[in-house]
């Protein structure tokens, strides 16, 4: 195909043109939330394009908005606007529109390590015996943070949660969740017995509920009744994990999901149970756990150092 010419202003006509974004819209076919991503990521490309001065964008172009956004943003930020740019240029070179640039454009590199740490099992006691259930808000996180910890769930998936997803299957009670990338609630974790009196005994404790409502409300006088959000879970997490002298940076929400892998490993589940526990799509995610596990198990300079020093 030849290079075709297109200078900024037509690249701001393609952004802007209502017809034009839409149709670009339905060749990515994602979600709401990731269409209003990809918009957000890709204006801040046309924003670099201005202040640069770039007439006709190349491949060097992209490759040098990606360098620079990855100066200032974590690896998978700046991934998902490198993302943004190869779906909107892909697009433009299947319309004629102008040359794929983007493609074959390599993503910052990830660390294959976790960025956050997990909890032992006395930590996990300690964070949920300092919660105060003899609150309304205390016994909403308590049951919040145990089903967390025992099934691994994320914070959005928390927060999609309804009452009538908790449903008896087989001889265990079920809650159906809308996983990630998911659009129906589809899959589902067990919801063990002390967890489920947690739950119970919050919900009992709301009074006159219906099942179509949210599992877990905000009790604030500011919004009290409304659904909760992931950043006020990520809240709660980080409060409660405070409040059990458990500060550091490491700890946050996410590491409640980490705490799950690895315990389901030390308590002597396969790799591959852990990997359909926590719904990873490759296998490979899961191991990083394993082989942190690996790590910590293996002894080499204790051994090195008695046969030094005996």
């Amino acid at each position: 195909m030849n290079e075709l010419s297109l200078s900024i202003k037509d690249l701001q006509k393609v952004s802007f043109n209502e017809n034009l974004f839409s149709e670009w819209v339905s060749f990515i076919d994602a979600s709401n939330r990731t269409v209003e991503t990809y918009t957000k990521n890709i204006k801040r490309f046309y924003e670099y394009l201005q202040i640069q001065k770039i007439q006709n964008p190349t491949r060097q172009t992209v490759i040098e908005f990606k360098e620079l956004i990855a100066s200032t943003h974590k690896p998978t930020t700046a991934n998902g606007y490198l993302m943004a740019v190869k779906q909107f240029f892909k697009w433009t070179n299947i319309e004629g529109l102008y040359p794929n640039i983007a493609l074959n454009v390599k993503p910052v590199k990830v660390d294959a390590g976790h960025k956050k740490d997990y909890l032992t099992t006395s930590q996990v006691s300690k964070l949920l015996n300092t919660i105060d259930t003899s609150t309304l808000n205390g016994k909403r996180d308590y049951a919040i943070l145990s089903l967390m910890i025992t099934t691994g769930l994320r914070t959005i998936e928390i927060v999609r949660a309804n009452i009538e997803d908790m449903r008896t299957r087989g001889d265990f009670t079920a809650l159906y969740i809308q996983g990630k990338g998911r659009t129906d609630k589809t899959d589902f974790v067990k919801i063990t017995e002390p967890v489920e009196n947690a739950i119970r005994n919050y919900l009992n404790a709301r009074g006159d509920i219906k099942d179509s409502e949210p599992l877990f409300i905000s009790h604030s006088n500011r919004d009290k009744g409304e659904r909760l959000t992931t950043r006020s879970i990520s809240r709660i997490a980080k409060n409660s994990l405070i409040d059990a002298s458990l500060i550091s940076d490491r700890l946050t929400a996410h590491s409640l999901r980490h705490t799950t892998a690895t315990l389901n490993l030390l308590a002597g589940a396969t790799v591959e149970e852990t990997k359909q526990l926590l719904r990873h799509a490759s296998i490979n995610t899961t191991l990083i756990y394993s082989h942190a596990l690996e790590r910590d198990n293996n002894n080499s300079e204790q051994r090195i150092t008695d046969f030094i020093f005996k």
